[in-house]
């Protein structure tokens, strides 16, 4: 497996303008060859959620999601919850693609911010 920290938050969020993927020849080619490089991906919902959300992944962040991926894939796990510090995705492991991302920010109390994630038979904190 290639390492994560090639890829931000930032080169992420390039390659998709408002959901679609941006067609432009210098951007498509560099980003292209990144992409290529990374064993986890977000998918355009995911990325949407991550933007509007505000959510930021550090190059640390990546690295423990794709570890958290590695160990669902060990346990034959198909669909995950990946709890990495307060942001919690859910990862189609085949596929290895972040299908949604959700923050707690620090200070929420729990009974006040509960969420509910369906479609998923394993969860990994990492």
């Amino acid at each position: 497996m290639s390492p994560l920290n090639k890829v931000n938050q930032s080169q992420i969020n390039k390659i998709y303008d408002n959901g679609s993927k941006k067609e432009s020849s210098n951007l498509s080619n560099s980003f292209g060859k990144v992409f290529q490089e990374v064993s986890v991906q977000f998918s355009k919902h995911a990325n949407m959620r991550l933007d509007t959300r505000n959510i930021n992944l550090s190059n640390e962040q990546i690295n423990r999601l794709e570890k958290g991926i590695e160990n669902a894939e060990q346990k034959g796990i198909k669909d995950s919850l990946i709890m990495v510090d307060n942001i919690a995705f859910v990862v189609n492991i085949a596929n290895r693609t972040v299908v949604t991302a959700v923050e707690q920010p620090p200070t929420a109390s729990i009974v006040n911010k509960q969420k509910v994630f369906t479609n998923i038979d394993g969860a990994v904190i990492v």
